[in-house]
């Protein structure tokens, strides 16, 4: 059995899982942006309001762990991991922003790679909200969860390098291609942030274990 003269305060856990769940909420709206005859502004809206929630989360994280003299887990590792989730969350609220500044709502769909990095992003949200719980006990499915985010973001890559190939092909007008390429860029990002996030737990886990 291990032992550990760390406190076990629920609290900073549990900053991490509302984060993560924050951010399943936030996969969810983007992803509408895949289907026909989409509500972008609302998308962008809803999507600004879940971004601001996930900041109020991440100051109050910051702020237990000033204010708490022996915290749970390093405090480096805890700082990275909020800021890493608040990462993950601010490149899709800049994705779906962007849709809706750049008037994309007018093409007759996104392209299908897009979609296919969004799925990922939805995805990958999906497993960070279930790894989060698991940090307080150490649990060995933790493995599987950083393995399983690392996959998922080199899919994402395909996408995205997919996703180029067809914006330069000539099928879309120049402004737009650009217009795109600063979507799937924020889209991209996002996928990276879950894999930073990933990482940070599997350090984590390595100095617990």
């Amino acid at each position: 059995m291990r032992f550990s003269l760390r406190p076990q305060d629920d609290t900073f856990y549990k900053f991490f899982t509302d984060a993560a769940q924050n951010i399943v909420k936030g996969t969810a709206i983007l992803a509408e942006l895949a289907e026909p005859e989409a509500d972008v502004q609302s998308v962008s809206e809803r999507l600004v309001e879940v971004e601001h929630a996930n900041d109020e989360i991440t100051h109050e994280l910051y702020n237990k762990i000033n204010s708490t003299f022996v915290t749970p887990l390093d405090r480096e590792d805890m700082y990275a991991l909020g800021s890493q989730l608040d990462d993950v969350m601010d490149h899709i609220e800049a994705a779906g922003n962007l849709v809706y500044l750049y008037g994309l709502s007018e093409l007759p769909a996104p392209p299908r790679e897009m979609v296919e990095l969004l799925n990922v992003l939805v995805a990958q949200a999906a497993i960070t909200v279930q790894a989060m719980p698991k940090l307080k006990g150490m649990d060995a499915s933790l493995r599987d969860y950083w393995i399983e985010c690392n996959r998922l973001e080199n899919d994402g890559d395909r996408a995205y390098r997919m996703l180029l190939v067809r914006l330069f092909s000539g099928e879309y007008e120049a402004l737009t291609v650009l217009k795109l390429k600063e979507v799937a860029d924020e889209l991209e990002k996002a996928c990276d942030a879950f894999e930073h996030v990933a990482n940070t737990v599997e350090t984590i886990s390595v100095k617990e274990s």
